[in-house]
């Protein structure tokens, strides 16, 4: 019996040393510095080995055939190895840094995005509309930004030398062709949109994406909230007007709405006036987002409407008595978008949407009305083929049908109108080299049916780490544009307008501040020229414009050094000249200021539940053309200066009284002049200034939240 234990206990060991295999190796990061610490197992088994401080490992393992050989470590990518256990060598495994963690690089040229999910943000979500001065408006807020221009007469976004038709505004990545609100010549809109049903946003102040067209300076995105967090409702009761919006949540699904009516008259006949009203401003708006959620994806519609009206008399240098001017506006905004998962890690992101817009418009006794309609379809596709290599690519589709007639009192009447497609493809890659090394390249391409002609757009940026906080960013694309509606109404045998970016960006970020730098040159060619002193039915227009922008953009954040303070600040320099529209010759164009500059805080008051906002904007003269003088363009209006000023008071966590005041110390700023059309009896121009409809403008309105956990409020909101 001895004998036969002996014999058995042999033969035992033995097998169990035969089916016994050492698995070793050693494990670098890719400049071959040893990782310590590095788990390496075989998948699906218990046999394993954490990495030595050398970097390698062994471990045994009793399993065969075919396997997965796994090494990982934090902030790497993973490896997966197949091997044969029979047949493997002790090898050398390299780990490459994981792109997607949070200190990698991002390009950052020419971009501001405020959201919950980016790693460039500069601003926190829904941040830029809780300024001092904007009045919930989200393009005021976007003019303390660099890059921008306030053109205190409009209202509307210049960025970087451009007009304003030359930014695009989407909303869930469909275009949005009626972004404003109805106005008069010289008085000041607002965007359309509330911030109640927006997440977040992209500002993009050059070289955009591939994915986008058709604008020649700028793109806006608004991103709608993808589920609501709760139930709530919210009400406001304001001194222009008053304000509800629900939210409703099912199992799979939501519904938000916001309705709002607005009567600048009670607060006209309290706060005098520089604008001779007939019929103050009245609107009655609102909006609504509906979402579902699908197997594997989202579904959202959301729709807007408004209707606005008012009436004024202006005063014109040019007329005897002041000039009635009267605008009725509807305005109606259809978007749909589904936003799903493919298999092999496709995505798919699709969406139509639909716009009308109809103005009646009243001058003097003569009548203008008109009607637009538009359309966007989109359908975007995007692949992770690796974590270092995406690629997109879709298609968009166009399509306005504009309107207008003209009569005047006298029986002259005049016709005008156009009917254009767009068609456009484009693709993307995104490549990280490592987590310090990225590049974005696309090309777009589009065929418009009235320059009947076909563009090819190439865009690119590169992004390049420095060190943990800091990194530069350059960006190139051509840009595209169709005539604006002004002149496609008229004449119909116009080409693209084009220009060039290129822009040098430092971005710098340690935790709690923000440093952005960027460097731009835009080369605009093909701008529209007229030869009338507007465009109308019988001027010649052309394609022979040109032009240049070129200036530097600063920021500045903290929200760290004081306890309870943020604040930035914001500087531009822009040196841009344009021979357009019609010109005599290169200049400045009249809604540009060479310096740019403003302050926004934001302060907390704990003891007593109060928030204090403060803005200071400032931007140097701005040039008009003086008749009276031989040089075109060479008058230089005096600085913009405003100085706004806002209180939060939480009168408990659900109950807000909020009161706020713009251009404080009522600064008389001037944006230029309006010349006589003939000369007086001294052989002079006579002329009047273009100012504000009002030296300033009070805001005062109670905020009340009704949530289940009874801690949300409109703090972001104001």
């Amino acid at each position: 019996m001895k004998i036969l234990f002996t014999l058995l206990l042999a033969l035992t060991t033995t097998l169990a040393s035969a089916q016994t295999t050492i698995i070793s190796g050693k494990v670098t990061d890719e400049k071959g510095n040893p990782v310590n610490a590095a788990n390496t197992y075989l998948q699906g088994t218990y046999d394993g080995a954490i990495s030595g401080e050398d970097g390698t490992f062994s471990f045994q393992t009793t399993v065969t055939g075919e396997q997965i050989l796994v090494i990982s470590f934090l902030s790497y990518e993973e490896i997966r190895q197949p091997i044969i256990v029979s047949q493997y060598k002790p090898q050398t495994f390299k780990l490459r840094e994981n792109v997607n963690t949070l200190d990698a690089v991002v390009i950052s040229a020419g971009t501001f995005q405020a959201g919950d999910n980016t790693k460039a943000t500069v601003l926190k979500p829904l941040d830029i509309v809780t300024t001092a001065g904007s009045a919930g408006d989200i393009i005021a807020a976007l003019q303390t930004l660099p890059g921008t221009q306030a053109v205190g007469e409009s209202g509307r976004l210049f960025v970087r030398g451009g007009g304003a038709d030359e930014t695009q505004t989407f909303v869930d990545g469909i275009r949005v062709a009626q972004p404003y609100g109805a106005a008069a010549n010289n008085i000041p809109t607002r965007g359309r949109f509330s911030p109640f049903l927006f997440k977040g946003m992209t500002f993009s102040t050059g070289g955009y994406s591939a994915e986008y067209g058709e604008a020649l300076s700028s793109v806006l995105l608004l991103n709608t909230i993808d589920e609501p967090v709760q139930e709530q409702t919210d009400i406001s009761l304001m001194t222009v007007g008053i304000d509800l919006g629900n939210t409703q949540k099912w199992e799979k699904s939501s519904l938000t709405f916001n309705t709002a009516y607005i009567n600048l008259e009670p607060y006209q006949w309290l706060v005098p006036q520089n604008v001779n009203w007939n019929k103050p401003y009245q609107s009655l708006s609102g909006e609504t987002v509906y979402r579902h959620q699908l197997k594997n994806g989202l579904f959202k519609a959301y729709a807007a409407f408004d209707h606005a009206d008012f009436s004024i008399n202006q005063e014109s240098i040019n007329a005897t008595v002041p000039v009635r001017t009267g605008i009725d506006n509807n305005n109606l905004y259809v978007n749909t978008s589904y936003n799903g998962i493919l298999p092999n890690m496709w995505t798919i992101h699709t969406g139509l949407s639909y716009g009308y817009s109809s103005n009646k418009i009243g001058i003097g006794v003569n009548d203008v009305s008109n009607d637009e309609h538009s359309s966007h379809i989109k359908l975007k596709f995007k692949k992770t083929v690796t974590n270092r290599f995406k690629l997109t690519f879709g298609a968009d589709y166009f399509l306005t049908d504009f309107d207008e007639k003209y009569q005047e009192q006298a029986g002259f009447r005049f016709k005008s109108g156009y009917t254009n497609t767009i068609a456009a493809t484009y693709a993307e890659t995104d490549i990280f080299f490592s987590k310090k090394f990225a590049l974005k390249a696309g090309v777009r391409s589009s065929y418009s049916e009235i320059p009947d002609n076909l563009s090819i757009e190439p865009r690119a940026a590169l992004a390049y780490k420095t060190g943990k906080n800091g990194q530069f960013s350059f960006a190139y694309g051509d840009f595209y544009q169709t005539p604006r509606q002004d002149y496609l109404k008229y004449a119909q045998a116009l080409n693209y307008e084009k220009t060039k970016h290129y822009i040098l960006n430092y971005m710098y970020s340690p935790s709690g501040y923000t440093l952005r730098a960027e460097a731009y040159y835009k080369d605009y060619d093909k701008l529209v020229k007229f030869d009338t002193g507007a465009p109308q039915y019988n001027s010649l227009f052309s394609n022979n414009g040109n032009g240049y922008a070129k200036g530097i953009d600063l920021f500045w954040r903290d929200n760290k050094s004081v306890r309870n303070l943020e604040y930035w600040v914001s500087y531009s320099y822009i040196d841009s000249e344009r021979d357009y529209r019609n010109y005599e010759y290169s200049v400045t164009p009249s809604y540009i200021a060479r310096h740019n500059f403003s302050v926004v805080t934001k302060y907390w008051i704990n003891s007593l539940r109060s928030q204090l906002g403060v803005t200071y904007m400032y931007n140097s003269g701005r040039p008009y053309n003086n008749p009276n003088e031989d040089a075109f363009m060479n008058g230089k209006t005096t600085a913009y200066r405003n100085l706004s000023l806002s209180w939060a008071w939480l009168v408990n966590q659900q109950k807000i009284v909020y009161f706020s005041v713009s251009n404080l110390t009522g600064n008389q700023n001037i944006f230029g002049y309006e010349y006589a059309n003939t000369p007086g009896a001294d052989g002079t121009f006579a002329r009047q200034a273009i100012t504000q409809p009002a030296d300033r403008f009070f805001f005062v309105g109670f905020f009340w939240t009704i949530s289940d956990d009874k801690q949300t409020n409109q703090l972001d909101n104001l």
